[in-house]
């Protein structure tokens, strides 16, 4: 008799591996990681050119042009993981981090296009570890905000 009980929670616990496999919702991390980016990117752009039209109006010191540039770009992270990480309940850092990459790798790409100058730099791998760094700490603040909001 009790080797059938043990038999019936070992069903019990295979069925429910499956039911839970089979009833996954959540989208999948390169799914996140490409909504994410391309969000970050979006805001990204529309950040870039508002401040494009601030710098023709405003007498802007070229000293603060790049660390403005910077808080851009981490505000895009941080609204493109809220985006994208918004159904993850966990692995916050590494959704981060490889949203931020993607981002700086797709951002690099499209400002490059924009410019018509494709150079790889210092300041490019400045710009994957800045954007890998931000974008992970963004996803545990996704990640862990939308935890306790409910």
């Amino acid at each position: 008799m009790k080797f059938k009980a043990i038999k019936l929670k070992k069903q019990n616990k295979a069925e429910k591996i499956k039911e839970l496999k089979e009833n996954d919702n959540s989208p999948k991390v390169w799914v996140n990681v490409l909504k994410g980016s391309l969000v970050a990117l979006s805001v990204s752009l529309v950040g870039i050119l508002i401040f494009a039209f601030f710098i023709k109006y405003v007498a802007v010191p070229t000293e603060a042009i790049k660390p403005i540039n910077q808080v851009i770009k981490a505000i895009s992270l941080l609204v493109g993981a809220f985006v994208a990480l918004r159904k993850v309940d966990q692995m916050g850092l590494i959704n981060g981090l490889l949203i931020g990459l993607s981002y700086t790798i797709l951002a690099f790409l499209v400002f490059s296009i924009l410019d018509g100058n494709f150079e790889f730099s210092k300041s490019l791998v400045n710009d994957l570890l800045f954007g890998g760094l931000i974008g992970g700490i963004c996803g545990i603040i996704s990640v862990n905000f939308r935890k306790k909001t409910k």
